[in-house]
């Protein structure tokens, strides 16, 4: 019994710690852009767009589709990168306090 009251308390410190893990992802960034730099996004490691540039050269009325690509390939990298970058976060943050389980979703845990 007293073991299962340990693990309990492990787990709850597992808990914690990976709270405030995801909690410092909002200042992990990542970049990603497209058209050759014209278009760039920023994203924190909790996948939100935080910062738009768009070169004023590529904003042609005339020719919006184009723009439209550009950003979505843009803002895809950067949410990609983003959460790349957050999961070796996540990983580093948690290391020792539990296996490394290929695959596991973090997220769930802290909640």
């Amino acid at each position: 019994m007293k073991d299962l009251f340990n693990m309990m308390g492990k787990m709850k410190e597992v808990q914690a710690k990976l709270k405030e893990a995801q909690d410092n992802l909002v200042n992990i960034t990542a970049e990603g852009e497209s058209g050759g730099g014209m278009v760039k996004a920023v994203a924190n490691g909790k996948k939100q767009l935080i910062k738009l540039v768009i070169d004023k050269d590529v904003v042609n009325p005339q020719d919006q589709e184009m723009l439209q690509d550009l950003i979505v390939a843009a803002v895809n990298k950067a949410l990609q990168e983003a959460e790349g970058k957050a999961q070796v976060y996540l990983q580093k943050s948690t290391e020792g306090l539990m296996p490394n389980i290929p695959g596991m979703d973090f997220d769930q845990l802290a909640q």
